[in-house]
């Protein structure tokens, strides 16, 4: 196992860790635990985080319930087979992470009577129990990659739960019980047979040849892939153009198949607030796909940083962030053509975030980047109402850039109040938020 988890696991068995919080112990291809040291059990009394993420584990013990004050507990890449039920005996648990963990099985009593986030991400589960939906603090629920066909019709109670992944699934219809959920924000789908129906043909684009590319310098890193900066020379010849690369990460992410991200991109075409995509990755050396992205201008960042374990659902903003008026409605206003041409091209974005916006860092400028929540919407009033969900997480955007902005004046009040309403078919239309926000562009006095 890793050096470091081996030296925490030796200070463990020492008595050294008496009273800690937290304790990780990843594994890895130098070693892997079988079964859980007996020694954590000693931690009851004070251990909130545990990782135990890349092991071998097939339980956990019946005497893991006396964990009480463990609050998040991360288990991805182990060996399950079902979710242990004996979580269910730790009250205070409220994270639980169980990516590619073999699980087939989530029996009622593993969840937690606590529960706000439960990531079950690329399994083999095809049913999930009713008691899922009478976890009443529900908040952030990743099931991607999994054989669902269908959710407990329990979730319609779920008035709390405002992210969901079911893409890469088994799903024949969307589940009736999500359009009406009150603060669903985030949701993607795509990779299921109903999408399937939806989804646009491929576009046609010349495959991007890994020889023809010279990677240099990250330029950022999120949970699904790595973006370089990257020398384009198409065919090998002329002069060599500056873009950026992604690389995934794997065959499955948080959101879904990297596949549907990179058709979402190229679908969706050129536009001067969404990050696009010039091409897919042919050839490379590991088999690794890619997408070909157009090079932003030097010195853009992202608007905030991703949800936090305290966080679950919201960006964590820098606290001393600040905008001008000006600024932020042009922020604001730009955001909003994206999202409205994504869904004029047939798609919705599904993680419009602030992490996944990008900008200037000064005068407003910005795109909406990362498409890889981006689902194909079906038509009709099925397609209008998944529309609003993107809808309800502008709104709470454009609130969070009222706490860094003087946008007390702008009017911009009722607005929010339009696009968080519990009902979404009462929500605007991301095209008329956009007008709203043109209008509004269009009165702003100076700062």
């Amino acid at each position: 196992m890793p050096p470091e988890t081996a030296a925490r696991l030796a200070a463990l068995r020492r008595g050294d860790l008496a009273g800690i919080r937290e304790l990780r112990l990843p594994g890895g291809p130098e070693g892997r635990l079988t079964a859980l040291p007996p020694e954590i059990l000693g931690l009851a009394d004070s251990l909130e985080l545990l990782d135990l993420g890349g092991h071998a584990l097939t339980e956990l013990p019946a005497e893991f319930g006396r964990m009480r004050r463990l609050r998040v507990l991360f288990c991805s890449g182990n060996r399950f087979t079902r979710l242990p039920p004996v979580l269910g005996d730790c009250s205070a648990l409220s994270q639980v992470g169980f990516r590619a963990a073999g699980l087939v099985e989530v029996p009622a009593e593993s969840l937690s009577p606590d529960l706000r986030w439960l990531t079950l991400t690329d399994n083999r589960i095809a049913a999930l129990p009713r008691a899922l939906g009478e976890r009443p603090r529900l908040q952030k629920l990743m099931l991607a990659g999994n054989r669902l066909e269908s959710l407990p019709d329990s979730l319609s109670g779920a008035e709390n739960l405002e992210l969901l992944r079911i893409a890469a699934n088994r799903f024949a219809a969307l589940p009736g019980c999500l359009t009406a959920l009150p603060r669903l924000a985030w949701l993607s789908w795509a990779g299921n047979p109903f999408e399937d129906r939806a989804a646009p043909g491929p576009v046609a684009a010349e495959p991007v040849a890994w020889n023809d590319l010279s990677v240099g310098p990250l330029l950022g890193e999120g949970a699904s892939g790595r973006v370089m900066r990257t020398g384009w020379r198409p065919g090998g010849v002329g002069a060599e153009r500056a873009v950026a690369l992604k690389l995934f990460k794997g065959a499955m992410t948080s959101d879904g198949l990297p596949e549907r991200e990179m058709a979402a991109c190229l679908a969706a075409g050129a536009h001067p607030h969404l990050t696009g995509g010039l091409g897919r990755l042919a050839d490379h050396p590991d088999g690794v796909q890619g997408l070909l992205m157009p090079l932003l201008p030097p010195g853009w960042r992202v608007l905030a940083g991703p949800p936090s374990l305290a966080s679950c659902s919201r960006d964590v903003y820098d606290p001393a962030l600040r905008l001008t008026r000006a600024a932020a409605l042009r922020l604001a206003r730009g955001v909003a053509a994206g999202a409205a041409h994504l869904h004029a091209s047939g798609f919705g974005h599904g993680d419009l975030y602030a992490h996944n916006v990008l900008w200037d860092g000064h005068d407003g400028a910005a795109v909406l980047s990362d498409l890889g929540a981006a689902s194909a919407l079906p038509a009709g009033r099925e397609g209008a109402i998944l529309q609003r969900l993107d809808v309800r997480a502008f709104g709470l955007l454009l609130q969070e850039l009222g706490r860094h902005a003087p946008l007390a004046e702008s009017g911009l009040d009722g607005l929010v109040e339009a696009c968080t309403g519990p009902d979404p078919a009462a929500r605007p239309a991301m095209a008329e938020v956009l007008d709203t926000l043109d209008a509004a562009v269009a009165g702003a006095g100076p700062d």
